[in-house]
């Protein structure tokens, strides 16, 4: 009898669930803002640590391995930890080293090239002074300059921007501090996760077991398994990928001459990262640096950056990153699309290691119940 009421029962539930979430969905969803907001610090921190997991675990297993010494294996995690660490912030600092220099010599040069601009349209102004006068009131009949009326519309702009310059400067503080706040948690949230994910691993293991269905539990290890085998690819794969892209950019752009090889070379190997159409928006950037020194260079190099990326598309990404998580061509362009509509860039990362997750476990039940 027990048996025959349940499967109504978890009906009841379930509609009744739904029709609470239909009709408290604005207030459910500003709750749900508002903690994704408040735990913000925690998942970055997360992702942060899974990131530098990939690298810390590499330094481990290089890290005297055969040693039996009890000295070494206690210092094994932080040293690694810290050398983790210390490779990403010398390979920051090396692609803003590599890119500052270059970036400001390209805003002074364009800037020189605005000052003859001013200089013709200031040239422009005096020439029309008369018609300037007889609409703003700032020239006197005898074409001198009407100092009152100057000071008046001066003090009027000020006072009129006073306050948003203000406000700007307060909410430009605020986001600083801000942004400082959720970086230093967020770095001390993941040391925390890498420190501990032993620890941590097995009270999860042991919680899940405990409250889940044996049946439930495999089914749910094998996809997170899946999951982070597919992230773990994805991260090597797009990493090294832009890493040969940029090196063959910054090559063919000194063999052609091209201005800026270093810099536009490293900012397309970090657009990179982004899947299919990062490269592309790299390129964009260096054409309009290159459009201030020469126009003809610019074009030369966007016609040289296409076929780079018809040589990179076509062998380089199917070998290093599509083979790697095991996904075709076709379904990695539909889900950097889909998942770039949605969520924009953050949504190009996570589309594809997801989109192979769910295609690795499709085709593994697809091959299951056909054996069977």
């Amino acid at each position: 009898m027990n048996q025959e009421w349940k499967g109504p029962l978890r009906l009841g539930v379930v509609l009744f669930g739904l029709y609470l979430a239909i009709h408290y969905w604005e207030k459910l969803s500003a709750l749900a803002v508002l903690a994704v907001s408040a735990g913000f610090p925690l998942v970055l921190g997360a992702v942060i640590a899974y990131a530098v997991n990939i690298l810390m675990s590499m330094y481990e297993r290089w890290y005297l391995p055969k040693s039996t010494s009890r000295a070494v294996a206690r210092s094994r995690r932080p040293v690694c930890l810290l050398l983790a660490y210390a490779s990403l912030a010398a390979l920051v600092a090396l692609i803003v080293g590599m890119i500052l220099p270059e970036l400001i010599q390209s805003v002074t040069l364009l800037l020189q090239e605005l000052v003859p601009l001013l200089q013709k349209l200031s040239v422009t102004i005096n020439e029309n002074q008369e018609q300037l006068a007889s609409l703003s009131g700032l020239f006197l009949a005898d074409g001198t300059v009407n100092w009152q009326e100057l000071a008046v519309k001066v003090v009027n702009f000020l006072l009129a921007g006073l306050g948003g310059v203000m406000g700007s400067l307060v909410s430009l503080a605020s986001a600083a501090v801000s942004t400082a706040f959720t970086a230093i948690v967020s770095v001390i949230f993941s040391i925390y996760l890498l420190m501990g994910k032993e620890t941590l691993a097995r009270q999860s293991a042991r919680v899940l077991k405990t409250y889940l269905k044996p049946s439930w539990y495999s089914r749910l290890l094998y996809f997170l398994e899946t999951l982070h085998n597919c992230f773990r690819r994805f991260v090597v794969g797009q990493c090294t990928e832009a890493v040969i892209l940029g090196l063959l950019c910054m090559v063919g752009m000194l063999l052609f001459r091209f201005p800026y090889a270093s810099m536009v070379g490293t900012l397309i190997g970090f657009t990179a990262l982004i899947p299919v159409a990062g490269a592309y928006i790299g390129a964009g950037v260096g054409a309009f640096l290159i459009f201030t020194v020469s126009p003809v260079k610019a074009l030369l190099f966007l016609v040289f950056i296409s076929v780079l990326q018809q040589l990179e598309g076509n062998l380089i990404y199917p070998r290093v990153v599509g083979s790697s998580i095991g996904l075709p061509g076709i379904w990695v362009l539909a889900a950097v699309t889909i998942g770039g509509g949605v969520l924009g860039i953050g949504g190009m990362l996570l589309a594809v290691p997801l989109a192979a997750t769910f295609y690795q476990i499709l085709r593994d039940d697809v091959d299951r119940r056909n054996q069977a």
